[in-house]
C-alpha cells in the first residue's frame, strides 16, 4: 500500500538513468506535425518557448497529450519527454487522457456568468451527451468579456451564444461545420452585438 498522500507527485527516484532526448530518426512524427512544430519554433530565440504551441498541436492530432504525442514533439524539439510531461500536467487546456478531439470551453467568469453562462454550458452538454469525441467544461475565464456568454470552440472564440443554440453548435461539431458562421472573432463580417444596432 502506498504511503504518498493523495495529490502529491512522487518522489524523484534516483537509480533510474537520467532522461534522455529521444533521436528524431527514432521516432515516427506526422510531417503536417512537424513543420508546424518547426514553423512555432522558428518564432522565439529559445526553441523551449514553442513548447505550449508545439504541444496544442500535438493534441489536436492526436487528440489528447499522450506518450506517443508527447515523445514525437519532444524529437523534433530536442527537449526530454519529462520536460514536456511537467508543462503538460500545469496546464488545464492540454489533456493527459483521451477526452475527445473537440474542446468546446465555455467562458464561466463574472461577465459571462452574469449573460447566463451557466446555462449555456448545461446546454452544450446535454446537446453534446452522447458525443465522445468532445470535451466540453466550463473555463474560468477566456478574456472576451465584450462576447458574453462565449465559448472557445476548437480555438475559435465564438459568441454571444445563446442556451437555445447549443444543439446547432454541437450538430455543427460532429459534421465538420463552423460552430455559427460570422460569430466567432476574425469571422468576415464578425460584429459585437452592439456594432449592428442589436441589445444582444
Amino acid at each position: 500500500m502506498s504511503d504518498q498522500v493523495a495529490g502529491w507527485d512522487s518522489g524523484a527516484d534516483l537509480a533510474k538513468d537520467p532522461a534522455t532526448i529521444p533521436d528524431l530518426s527514432s521516432v515516427d512524427v506526422p510531417p503536417e506535425l512537424e513543420r508546424e512544430i518547426r514553423e512555432r519554433m522558428a518564432k522565439y530565440p529559445d526553441r523551449r518557448s514553442a513548447a505550449l504551441p508545439a504541444l496544442e498541436a500535438a493534441q489536436r492530432v492526436h487528440g489528447w497529450c499522450s506518450p506517443e504525442a508527447i515523445q514525437q514533439v519532444a524529437a523534433v524539439m530536442q527537449v526530454t519527454p519529462a520536460y514536456l510531461s511537467s508543462i503538460t500536467t500545469f496546464y488545464d487546456m492540454l489533456n493527459t487522457e483521451p477526452l475527445g478531439r473537440h474542446q468546446v470551453y465555455v467562458c464561466t467568469s463574472v461577465a459571462c456568468n452574469l449573460r447566463n453562462a451557466q446555462s449555456l454550458l448545461e446546454a452544450l452538454q446535454e446537446a453534446g451527451e452522447d458525443f465522445d469525441d468532445a470535451n466540453i467544461r466550463g473555463f474560468e475565464c477566456l478574456g472576451a468579456c465584450d462576447m458574453a456568454p462565449m465559448a472557445s470552440i476548437d480555438n475559435r472564440y465564438v459568441g454571444p451564444i445563446d442556451p437555445s443554440e447549443a444543439p446547432e453548435v454541437i450538430a455543427a461539431i460532429k459534421e465538420g461545420r463552423t460552430p455559427l458562421p460570422g460569430r466567432g472573432l476574425g469571422d468576415e463580417g464578425f460584429k459585437l452585438p452592439w456594432e449592428d444596432g442589436s441589445n444582444g
